[in-house]
């Protein structure tokens, strides 16, 4: 089938690769314009999806790449209009679709959104996944709709959030999930068997933008509670606390200890090798394992303890 296929992230590469791998007829790929990076902002950095798209091209594919910094000027419209794709794929390319490329391809736009809807429409559906301490979440392709991430559902693909599991993991498994889903699911509108079941209104959730507000641990929650944050908030913005020696530090990795203790939420009750322990609101003890000191890197417990000597309370 010809298709666009509109992507940014990492997250959205093993999609691309999928349906190129299964003989489709990529006929051009849509992403963010490249960034700045460096000291200097001197250097334009390729996302993800382009740096795929141009290793095909040199692997002798006509792959041709656009990176509009506007959807809704016109340009773009003519572009896929002078494309002429049957299918528009779309895989976090992190723009909205106007009605009128919405509206362009015979059989229509289809998103890889990685939560099982209708829970968790929007930006950030695993990280939140995480944070609200789901043990599943998933992978779904829909038709797309005006309204965001609302289409009627194709396919599923659920999988198990395990208990240690951060967000930089599971993004990393569910991108894997997609690829072959989002195959599955093209063959199904190739073959005009494809499903379309509407998202049930009552079971709608969302998962709006992070932002650094979510990142001071409240110890007064539950140890669990605060697990998922530090997992749920992986790579960024992370997780932090003061409580190790007043300077704000950011959590990587933690546990929870079974049994109960009793003192005030916040207490920092000792550290070794193992971690550091803190006592919770609900009377159980996390560990932290791994964080990062202001101006440091990422280190285990053991190496920040050697540097930074704790005030154990009793």
């Amino acid at each position: 089938m010809r298709i666009v296929f509109m992507g940014t992230p990492q997250f959205a590469v093993p999609s691309l690769k999928a349906l190129i791998e299964a003989g489709h007829d990529v006929c051009g790929v849509f992403s963010q314009p490249d960034k700045p990076v460096g000291r200097h902002q001197n250097k334009l950095k390729p996302t993800p999806v382009k740096e795929c798209a141009l290793s095909y091209q040199d692997a002798g594919y006509n792959i041709p790449i656009y990176q509009p910094e506007k959807l809704r000027d016109g340009t773009a419209l003519a572009v896929l209009k002078e494309l002429a794709p049957e299918l528009i794929v779309v895989a976090a390319y992190g723009r909205i679709l106007p009605d009128d490329i919405l509206a362009l391809p015979p059989k229509g736009c289809i998103n890889v959104h990685s939560s099982l809807l209708p829970k968790y429409r929007g930006a950030a559906p695993i990280n939140w996944a995480i944070l609200n301490g789901e043990k599943e979440t998933g992978v779904t392709i829909m038709h797309m709709a005006a309204e965001l991430d609302a289409g009627d559902i194709i396919l599923q693909a659920a999988t198990p959030i395990y208990p240690e599991e951060d967000a930089e993991m599971l993004y990393g498994r569910l991108a894997e999930l997609g690829g072959p889903l989002l195959v599955e699911a093209v063959a199904q509108i190739e073959a005009g068997i494809a499903k379309r079941i509407p998202q049930d209104p009552n079971g709608v959730s969302f998962a709006p933008m992070l932002s650094k507000n979510l990142s001071p641990v409240d110890w007064t929650r539950s140890a669990q509670e605060i697990h998922d944050q530090i997992r749920g908030l992986m790579a960024w913005p992370r997780a932090s606390t003061d409580v190790l020696g007043g300077e704000a530090v950011k959590l990587y990795c933690s546990q929870v200890l079974e049994g109960q203790r009793s003192g005030t939420a916040g207490m920092v009750l000792g550290g070794g090798k193992d971690g550091i322990d803190v006592l919770c609101g609900d009377g159980k003890v996390l560990r932290i394992t791994e964080l990062q000191a202001p101006g440091s890197r990422r280190m285990s417990a053991a190496d920040y303890l050697r540097g930074h000597p704790l005030k154990v309370e009793n």
